[in-house]
């Protein structure tokens, strides 16, 4: 008897730039049965775009539970469904991984559609090491865990990067100043978009530019490992200025930033330390 499964889709979609999505990912849209998306009036308007018009229902971290099981109904009759999160992929900080175990244990046959990531898009920007990362998603909003998972991942030599949202900002920052220690970091919003801003910097440099500029978006944050904050806190008496200016240079401040830095690490005048930067 010839089996009937349906096949579940798990589609990445842009991160902000619409055009951010693939020929293939557009044309599986067209052809599905059902779209399932995160939010249904975000999704919509992407589809509204081009001009796709398939049935669409909603599938998010609060129905989960209900909906998740009604999918796998739909699946085990056959049915075409495309997973879709409002950014990115599904399946990374998102009820889709709930989905995908669903199939595995249903024997409903998958297929990831790759795309946008607003965790490797930031990583590339970052000009931290992608060399080796960790990828921690939202940490806890209670500050007790959201602090101790920080001091469990302290001496991580990995590249860390984590989402927070904008009102917890701040207060993520702040924590990880204190628990991390102040090392070279980069705060990217808005990615892909017309605002998009990734600031480059030392933990306290960016705690300062957000005290001073409200934060707005979504975030994610990218921290550097402790064996990049060790080695470039060593032995800097064995450069010369100028090494010293372009060391700072190639964490990611800019160049009066290193000048600020190399002074306070040096205990000489910033003027001093400028008149080395002007052939830089």
């Amino acid at each position: 008897m010839e089996d009937k499964r349906g096949k579940l889709y798990i589609c990445a979609t842009p991160i902000g730039n619409l055009e951010d999505i693939t020929i293939r990912v557009l044309n599986t849209l067209k052809e599905v049965d059902l779209i399932a998306a995160e939010d249904t009036r975000h999704t919509l308007k992407l589809l509204n775009h081009y001009e796709i018009n398939r049935p669409l229902t909603s599938y998010h971290e609060h129905n989960r539970a209900k909906k998740g099981p009604e999918l796998m109904g739909k699946l085990l009759q056959g049915k075409r469904i495309a997973l879709v999160s409002d950014a990115g992929m599904p399946g990374i900080s998102d009820p889709g991984e709930d989905m995908v175990k669903l199939c595995i244990e249903n024997d409903i046959e998958i297929e990831v559609l790759p795309g946008a990531s607003a965790v490797l898009t930031a990583l590339v920007a970052s000009g931290l090491s992608s060399q080796k990362f960790s990828f921690e998603g939202f940490l806890d909003r209670h500050k007790k865990r959201r602090r101790e998972r920080l001091k469990r991942i302290k001496t991580e030599d990995r590249t860390l990067i984590f989402y927070e949202s904008p009102h917890r900002l701040i207060d993520m920052l702040k924590d990880m100043r204190e628990i991390l220690n102040d090392r070279p970091m980069v705060a990217a919003r808005e990615l892909t978009k017309k605002y998009e801003e990734i600031i480059r910097g030392y933990i306290s440099h960016i705690i300062d530019y957000f005290l001073d500029n409200p934060p707005r978006g979504e975030f994610v944050l990218l921290v550097a490992g402790t064996d990049v904050e060790d080695s470039n806190n060593k032995g800097f008496e064995e450069l010369t200025i100028e090494e010293h200016i372009v060391l700072y240079m190639n964490k990611g401040l800019s160049k009066k930033e290193s000048v600020k830095e190399v002074a306070k690490e040096r205990n000489i005048s910033k003027r001093e330390v400028y008149k080395h930067s002007i052939e830089i």
